[in-house]
């Protein structure tokens, strides 16, 4: 099928009219992403019971959003496709097919089907070269079309159902563009149920002040209305008010309509609270589409700014004391308002998690088809906010525990009945910000971990597990590399490979997993990540003349060193006491084979660090301080680089390392 280009002309002067077709293009397979994520969220919501009036109207709002867009484009096969469900799911709204368990399936298998196709027209990486077939699926969406209807609702229901149409007077303009009024104008012809559109005298031409008027009778919401009408007019252009109170106040362009004056005829009933133009109602939630690209420029300029706005203050120290106390006012401020414009393009990169936790739903809902369990996945929390990179390199983590959870958490029916539990198993996906971290959970209500099967597993691998061991020493062990509980290998989970990896790759984020185990009832695993990347606190250290960068986050604390507190296992290994326990010791220098700096001081200094559950001492020379780094990913041109897991510039503009100490302390395991 050809993938033939011929856009919409937007009308003259409009914001549209000034992009490219290829930015068009781009645009409309963002939008049309967004619509298709929102479907399948509705169509899952529906299938917890979820569905009515609203449900299905939205539905058909998306489906006839992706339609339009692909129609203009020539995407014949996405347009065909999206033809079909709303044929559906018009059905549905009007109350001649019920929302049931295979109708929904198939929908969902339908959305799947049309985002394929607008990846292969895009020509996204790892889509097929070639198109699929769809002729089966849209032969089973004309059948459930054609399916006979559902039996008539009682006389009271499609009297209360008639009762909510609504006389309105509908506005568009000024137009420039005619072509824009007659897609409107056709858009009610071809949709059943939208509504009754008629032109009031002066809509074959523009009124003296410019704009179109039409009479409107629906039973559709203002909110519907105007966004199926935004998808040809601006936004800005369209407004609707009562028909009995636009004679005597109509609304200004853009607008909606305001309170009756005094003496004008109230509002129909069923007309809800006064209506609000689709600008009005988008202006919470208005957003700009700009290329990650762009962002991540902002940020490196911003990032930038700090490192120079560092350097002058470590230059003006050097200053006389009349100088420093000359500049002192303009210095902070300066640092001030750079701080302010980092953290403004750090929140531009901040998105919520529930883009991240939209993909779960459905997956939960596949897992329990799968594994034969009924699962419920409740979300709390999803407006909490993280980096974009960040959510991007969780996704694979948090995928793993969700199947770990479905499949050894969640015990089986029958043996759910046994122990007194509801049959269909819950799990429950939190987020929250904690201080400078954000703490994604994941809880279920499942057999938990079994300290004997952990025991029993572990000395089966030949690892130390002695009775003696803690709970929360035992819970740790189901991280060690290729350990499984799992009775038998499914295609779900259960190869042994698993927790030790999502474990490492949390920790390569500089964040930790925490288990809260409650066995027969459930298990809750905390995941804690910094915010963002892009930026990180960290402990300048002095090692020989090299100057690195430990992340805060994994430093505990620090000493100096002094005699009689080191000592020697086996004449090799290195430990230092700290109070009543001994720690290994990592000497940084002969690590890194870090030449000794002539005529420095060289007294030992000792950091105490944690990762992925080890404690170490780093020896350092001397402690730097701490300040606020801009971090730079070294892999672009170096690739992987061992132990280091970025760089920074520092105040003096020296370029410092920043330390892998997951990586180091994994030297010690060799």
């Amino acid at each position: 099928m050809n993938d033939r280009f011929s856009p919409p002309q937007p009308p003259h002067g409009s914001a549209a009219a000034s992009l490219e077709p290829l930015a068009l293009r781009e645009a409309f397979f963002d939008e049309a992403a967004d619509h298709l994520e929102r479907f399948e969220q509705l169509l899952l919501q529906a299938e917890l019971g979820g569905a009515g009036d609203d449900t299905a109207h939205a539905l058909f709002r998306c489906a006839h959003s992706v339609k339009g867009g692909a129609a203009a484009f020539g995407l014949d096969d996405v347009t065909e496709l999206t033809h079909q469900f709303e044929a559906l799911l018009d059905r549905v709204r009007r109350g001649e097919r019920a929302p049931d368990a295979p109708l929904l399936e198939l929908l969902l298998q339908g959305g799947d089907a049309v985002r394929a196709l607008l990846a292969q027209h895009r020509g996204a990486p790892g889509a097929p070269g070639e198109r699929g077939d769809t002729r089966e699926l849209l032969a089973a969406l004309r059948q459930a079309s054609a399916a006979p209807a559902a039996p008539a609702a009682p006389a009271a229901s499609a009297a209360s159902a008639a009762a909510t149409e609504r006389e309105l007077l509908l506005s568009v303009g000024p137009l420039h563009d005619r072509g824009a009024l007659d897609a409107l104008v056709a858009q009610f012809a071809e949709i059943d149920g939208l509504g009754h559109l008629e032109p009031l005298p002066s809509a074959g031409g523009a009124a003296a002040d410019g704009l179109h008027r039409f009479a409107l009778r629906s039973g559709c919401s203002d909110d519907e209305l105007l966004a199926l009408c935004g998808m040809h007019v601006d936004a800005a252009l369209l407004r609707l008010a009562p028909r009995a109170t636009a004679a005597a106040a109509e609304p200004a362009p853009g607008a909606a309509a305001a309170t009756p004056p005094p003496g004008a005829a109230p509002a129909p009933a069923g007309a809800g609270p006064a209506p609000r133009s689709a600008h009005a109602a988008q202006a919470d939630g208005e957003t700009l589409r700009v290329p990650v690209r762009k962002v991540d420029e902002l940020i490196n300029l911003a990032g930038e700014l700090v490192t120079a706005e560092a350097m002058l203050a470590q230059g003006c120290a050097a200053l006389a004391p009349a100088e420093q106390l000359r500049l002192a006012a303009v210095l902070a401020e300066l640092q001030r308002h750079t701080r302010a414009l980092q953290d403004a393009a750090m929140a531009v990169r901040m998105i919520p998690v529930a883009t991240l936790f939209a993909r779960f739903p459905r997956m939960v809902r596949e897992l329990g088809a799968k594994t034969g369990k009924p699962l419920r996945l409740r979300i709390e929390g999803d407006a909490t906010e993280l980096d974009k990179g960040m959510i991007e390199q969780i996704i694979d983590p948090l995928t793993h525990l969700v199947r770990n959870s479905c499949d050894h958490g969640i015990e089986p029916p029958a043996d759910r009945r046994e122990r007194g539990k509801p049959e269909a198993g819950t799990l429950w996906l939190k987020a929250a910000h904690e201080g400078s971290s954000i703490v994604i959970e994941l809880r279920d209500d499942g057999r938990g971990l079994s300290r004997e099967r952990l025991l029993a597993g572990a000395r089966a691998r030949g690892l130390h597990a002695p009775d003696t061991l803690s709970d929360a020493e035992v819970w740790q062990l189901i991280f060690a590399p290729g350990f499984s509980t799992a009775a038998q290998v499914t295609d779900v989970s259960g190869r042994g490979v698993g927790m030790d990896v999502v474990k490492r790759n949390i920790g390569a984020l500089g964040g930790t997993v925490e288990l809260h185990n409650r066995e027969g009832r459930g298990l809750s695993v905390r995941v804690r990540l910094p915010l963002t990347l892009a930026i990180m606190d960290g402990m300048a250290v002095r090692v020989g003349d090299e100057r690195y960068v430990l992340p805060l986050a994994a430093v505990v604390e620090s000493f100096q060193l002094t005699p009689g507190r080191l000592g020697s296992v086996g004449g090799r290994a290195e430990l230092v006491r700290l109070r009543d326990e001994f720690l290994p010791v990592l000497a940084l220098q002969r690590l890194l084979a870090v030449p000794d700096a002539p005529g420095a001081a060289d007294d030992a200094v000792m950091v105490v660090v944690q990762a992925e559950g080890v404690r170490a001492a780093l020896r350092v020379h001397e402690l730097l301080g701490q300040q606020q780094v801009v971090v730079k990913n070294l892999q672009t041109h170096l690739g992987a680089v061992a132990r280091i897991a970025g760089a920074t510039i520092l105040g003096d503009g020296r370029v410092a390392p920043i330390l892998d100490v997951a990586a180091l302390l994994r030297e010690l395991q060799r």
